[in-house]
């Protein structure tokens, strides 16, 4: 059977969760981390190797926390995502602090990619439909030759994505007749409060938005060579940061959307009906802990997990 690989991006600063490492934060019964539960689901699925994506000062503990008992029933390999590992030419701005977003994580793990992957947030629990869909189609109907990038991803409904403690970014999908992404926006600040839904664009506008839209949650399952696409892009996205800018970041989800619109990508939607919930904020931990909670009530997972 075809290899693949779960790829988790670990390496954010958690700055709205209080500076603290919100990655790393216990939510299970037995002390899990919400990683523990995407690794659980992404090897019951049939994955094959993780690859960490993680900041060098945070290695020790990192380790100490999950890595060294996943290492245990899984095949483990580390990647460091650092704001200086730019292409040749180009600097870290004076005044910046994190690094350039999920493209340039997945690409500090270029090494160590040689398989069909799936990328995902590591504060984000997914349930487990997403990973058994893109394992399958990723293993059966995946082509990784040709012209066009084949690629997949869990298509979440934008109402089973929201936090009750403050507005969440998310990839606002439109889907096509064939079940295929024809576009993805990059979209801030969405939340729903008595009058609605409410969404803002990347300079604070208004957008509108629908609770049953398709949205990004960075599941995607790429094809290896997608990696190469990563690098040619990387140059020509910080050749074009405006002066000033700190904040700039390299997102799949933009990076795709020019793929889909430059004829270089096909993007099935694979739709999951999942709720998602994760620790955007450290008043969200509550409410995870009570729904892995009554996940392991239901039988869905063991107590302990592993």
């Amino acid at each position: 059977m075809k290899k693949t690989a779960l790829v988790i991006m670990a390496a954010g600063i958690g700055s709205r969760f209080g500076g603290g490492i919100k990655q790393l934060e216990p939510v299970g019964p037995s002390g899990e981390i919400i990683m523990d539960y995407s690794i659980h689901d992404a090897l019951e699925a049939g994955f094959d190797k993780i690859i960490f994506i993680i900041r060098k000062d945070l290695e020790k503990d990192f380790r100490e926390i999950i890595g060294n008992r996943i290492e245990k029933i899984a095949h483990v390999e580390y990647a460091f995502q650092e704001m200086d590992d730019l292409p040749e030419g180009f600097s870290v701005p004076e005044g910046r602090k994190k690094p350039w977003g999920t493209g340039q994580a997945v690409l500090a793990a270029r090494d160590l990619i040689h398989e069909p992957f799936l990328v995902i947030n590591a504060d984000d629990y997914y349930g487990k439909e997403g990973f058994r869909k893109i394992h399958d189609y990723m293993v059966n109907e995946m082509k990784e030759d040709g012209d066009v990038y084949d690629m997949c991803m869990a298509g979440f409904i934008l109402s089973n994505t929201l936090s009750e403690n403050g507005g969440v970014t998310r990839g606002v999908c439109t889907v096509g007749e064939d079940g295929c992404l024809t576009k993805v926006t990059e979209t801030y600040n969405i939340y729903r409060d008595q009058d609605g839904m409410h969404a803002s664009d990347n300079d604070g506008n208004p957008v509108p938005v629908e609770a049953g839209q398709h949205v990004s949650m960075n599941m995607f399952g790429l094809p290896a060579a997608f990696v190469k696409e990563l690098e040619k892009g990387f140059p020509e996205f910080l050749a074009n940061v405006k002066e000033g800018d700190l904040k700039a970041e390299y997102l799949l989800p933009s990076i795709i959307d020019g793929c889909i619109h430059a004829g270089k990508a096909r993007v099935r939607v694979l739709e999951t009906p999942d709720k998602w919930f994760g620790v955007t904020y450290k008043e969200d931990k509550p409410s995870v802990v009570a729904s892995i909670r009554k996940l392991v009530e239901e039988g869905v997972y063991s107590d302990p997990l592993f």
